[in-house]
């Protein structure tokens, strides 16, 4: 059904009891008191026949998969949901960008690394939306501050193509003192393949001849991830 369909019998956050509308609890207590279904209710407004706002929305977050899934989403397969349409996928997609944005305008809050977690955290939500295999590189000064995030490849990669006076080019022109590598799977499935693990022992030798020290290289998955350090995969002396 369209969206200009469904407005025949909609269902909207003023049907709702006054102290369950999701506007009127973000404006009482903050963006942090709402569910994501709740949020995301107060960007699609209205539901359809049978399905309120926030029941849509959680329909939505459950089909794709989170925040992430939506991210990762083709336009025209949010149009294609029950109660979506153009007008509500562009506001979605708009709102996903924003965010997105207002993330990469703070480049002067340079945050430290301190675990694979941290790393993570920092790309998981970018990383996890690519649809083709890429590699990136976190670069981090003496004090583990990020100085940059920086593609490098693009492409499936084994250890025959990564070129690793390439891959660490960015690292000795802007000085870093130790990266991470970081590079996705878009199958979703984070599990490190032998290639990686081979890539990784590659990396971690050059380094040591270099004098930068390799952090760490994790797996990026959908919502999930790999820290190879962690397992001990291709860091062994």
């Amino acid at each position: 059904m369209s969206e200009t369909e469904g407005t025949k019998a909609t269902y909207r956050i003023s049907d709702f009891e006054e102290d369950e509308r999701p506007r009127e609890r973000l404006q009482l207590y903050g963006a942090e008191s709402l569910k994501n279904e709740e949020l995301l209710a107060i960007l699609l407004r209205v539901g359809v026949k049978g399905e309120n706002v926030v029941q849509l929305s959680q329909r939505l977050l459950n089909t794709f998969g989170g925040w992430t899934g939506l991210h990762k989403a083709h336009f025209d397969d949010l149009c294609n949901q029950h109660g979506m349409g153009p007008a509500k996928a562009a506001q979605l997609k708009a709102a996903l960008a924003i965010g997105d944005r207002l993330r990469k305008e703070t480049p002067n809050e340079r945050p430290a690394i301190h675990s694979p977690e941290d790393a993570a955290n920092l790309i998981l939500y970018e990383m996890s939306a690519l649809e083709q295999e890429e590699m990136w590189v976190m670069l981090m000064d003496t004090r583990n501050r990020v100085i940059s995030i920086e593609s490098l490849y693009r492409g499936s990669l084994n250890s025959a193509q990564v070129r690793l006076g390439e891959l660490f080019k960015p690292a000795i022109r802007k000085n870093a003192a130790a990266f991470i590598v970081a590079h996705n799977h878009p199958s979703g499935d984070p599990s490190p393949s032998p290639d990686d693990i081979a890539v990784t022992r590659a990396i971690v030798q050059a380094g040591k001849l270099l004098d930068i020290d390799v952090l760490d290289h994790l797996v990026i998955g959908m919502n999930r991830w790999v820290s190879l350090k962690s397992r001990g995969l291709g860091f062994s002396s």
